[in-house]
Parts: structure tokens; C-alpha cells; sequence
């Protein structure tokens, strides 16, 4: 299933490139901002039925030398079979673009991020064909944000170390800072990036902490019951008292659709039969949670329903899901 680190991870790398600038300066390359960089299909299927998605590529043709592929990865644990797929992509983006190819993996655990940075052989006794050598963004490669004024300048380089660092042991210092900085944002703003750190920070202890800050986020004027302020937690209120009756998993579900409805239409979105039926019938608690996080900025309803959010999660896609 799409999990909310890999669509966070996707939607991050995709409308913010800056987020970038630690490999850049690991590479020696001028800055994100100065090279121009191009969304490509992640499709890496050659085959039907075997299909295999790569989170994110990116086309990165730099101010300075050659242009090259940027393959994004999400991975929340080991997985034995992940160094092969992941010299697969590479090799494929490889012959399918000719350019060359560097395979970037996010991960918000120490172990996990070891692992990943492989290397990962393709060998037959004492000779290697292949290697693998990914460029890890973890809690070791990616700075803490300490500065409120970081949060200000760079929000997205700072929600992003947030979801990296949410396993770390001073996660609720980060947090702290990170929702006070992120009052100086006009109120949209604030929005988008409270909910995208909840996204991401999907089923870890610290989400129900960010959950709490994120009051001061979402609301200038937080426990006076102002509109916006009502339409988040109501259908989160209403969630919890489902889920003593009917079962704590169909109250959150519950919860989470009555949020997304809500916040529509108190946006002043017409809610049509069938998108009001798609939400409260969707029993996926991450793909809500998506769902909740476009609510606060798409232009149309429509939009809520991104490329690929079927009613049921693509099990098929390789990547996609599975890290």
C-alpha cells in the first residue's frame, strides 16, 4: 500500500527540490536553486504484469557539469530484497535516459539507514559484476534544525529534517521549534506544512506530539473554537467517540473522512455525492491522511484525488509501498 512516508517523501523531493541541498554540498555542486530540475515518470516496468514504480526521479541538469538522474527512495525498514530492486532501477534509468544515475534513499532510522547505504554487490565468488552505493538522507546526513529562523527561511529543508529525525531521542525539541516557527507563516501556509509533517511523520510517538503543537499551528488563536480550528478536530472528536462504540480502527477511519469533508467545505468547496461517498467509504487510515493534507490547499475538489489514489491501495507497485 502507499504509505504516508513514501507519498510525503514523493510530494517533498517533487514541489521542493531545496530539501536536495545536503547532497548537493556532499557533491561539491552549487546549490539546488541554481540548476534546473525536471519531474520524470518513475515508471520503471519493461514487463506486464511485474511492474516497478521508483518514488521519485528527477532530471537534474546543474549550473555546472553534466545532467544526471536523481532516483528517490523511501525505506522505514530493512528489506532483504531491496538492494537488488534498487540496482535494478538504477540500471534501468541508466539505459532508459542515458544519463547517470544517483540513487537517493530516505530513512528516519539509524539501523535502517546504515543498511541502506549498502554496498550492495552483484558477485559470483571473489568477482563483483555490480555494486550498489546509495546516497543515504538520514538522521546522520541530515542536519537538525535548531534556528527558528531556519523554519522561516527554508520550511521545507525543516520539515524535512523533522520527519528524518522522528525517531531521534530529541524529536520533541524539534517539534517544539519547529511549530513556533512556523507561526510566522500566513495562515494557508501554516497549514500546508503542519499537515505535511503529520503525513510524515505517519505512525511514529511523534506524530501524537506534533498532533498537540499543531493546535498553535493550525490557529492563531488556538482554543477559541475559530472555524478552521473546529473543522480539524471535530471530525477527529467524532472519530474517537465511533471508535469506543464500533471498534478504535472504524473510529479513526471515521474520524478522519468527517475531517476532510469538513475542512472542504469550510473552504467553500462543493462536496459532490460521489467524491462525500469515495471519502467516508475509504477505510485506508494513510490514504486520509493524504487526502486530509491536500484538503487544506487544492483549488477543486477534484484535486484531492491524486495520479494513482484508487479505493484500494496498488499492492503491485514495487516501491510504491513496500519500503
Amino acid at each position: 500500500m502507499v504509505t504516508s512516508t513514501h507519498e510525503t517523501s514523493h510530494r517533498i523531493f517533487q514541489d521542493h527540490p531545496e530539501v536536495l541541498t545536503p547532497i548537493f554540498d556532499a557533491l561539491g555542486m552549487p546549490p539546488p536553486a541554481k540548476a534546473d530540475i525536471e519531474l520524470i515518470t518513475p515508471d520503471a516496468t519493461e514487463l506486464k504484469p511485474l511492474e516497478r514504480r521508483v518514488d521519485t526521479v528527477l532530471k537534474v541538469e546543474p549550473s555546472e557539469g553534466e545532467s544526471f538522474l536523481l532516483a528517490i527512495e523511501a525505506q522505514t525498514r530493512k528489506a532483504p530484497d531491496k538492494g537488488i530492486n534498487w540496482s535494478y532501477y538504477v540500471a534501468y534509468l541508466r539505459a532508459k535516459f542515458g544519463l547517470p544515475v544517483l540513487l537517493v534513499v530516505v530513512c528516519r532510522n539509524k539501523s535502517t539507514a546504515v543498511w541502506a547505504a549498502g554496498p550492495f554487490e552483484c558477485r559470483v565468488k571473489s568477482w563483483t559484476s555490480q555494486v550498489t552505493r546509495p546516497f543515504v538522507l538520514g538522521p546522520d546526513t541530515v542536519p537538525e534544525i535548531t534556528d527558528e529562523a531556519v523554519v522561516a527561511r527554508q520550511p521545507a529543508l525543516a520539515t524535512f529534517s523533522a520527519i528524518v529525525h522522528s525517531e531521534s531521542q530529541g524529536i520533541d525539541a524539534i517539534l517544539d521549534l519547529l511549530a513556533r516557527g512556523m507561526r510566522s507563516f500566513d495562515k494557508p501556509t501554516a497549514k500546508y506544512w503542519a499537515e505535511l509533517v503529520e503525513v510524515g511523520l505517519e505512525d511514529t510517538p511523534a506524530r501524537e506530539t506534533w498532533r498537540e503543537l499543531e493546535k498553535m499551528v493550525i490557529s492563531y488563536f488556538p482554543g477559541r473554537g475559530t472555524v478552521f480550528e473546529e473543522a480539524y478536530y471535530d471530525g477527529e472528536a467524532k472519530g474517537k467517540a465511533a471508535g469506543e462504540a464500533a471498534g478504535q480502527a472504524k473510529g479513526m477511519t471515521q474520524g478522519r473522512a468527517e475531517s476532510v469533508l469538513r475542512v472542504l467545505e469550510v473552504r467553500g468547496l462543493a462536496v459532490s455525492d460521489d467524491v462525500r461517498t469515495r471519502v467516508t467509504e475509504c477505510g485506508d487510515v494513510d490514504r486520509l491522511d493524504v487526502w486530509l493534507g491536500r484538503a487544506v490547499t487544492v483549488e477543486r475538489v477534484e484535486d484531492l484525488f491524486g495520479d494513482g489514489d484508487g479505493d484500494e491501495p496498488d499492492e503491485g507497485k514495487v516501491g510504491a509501498g513496500s519500503g
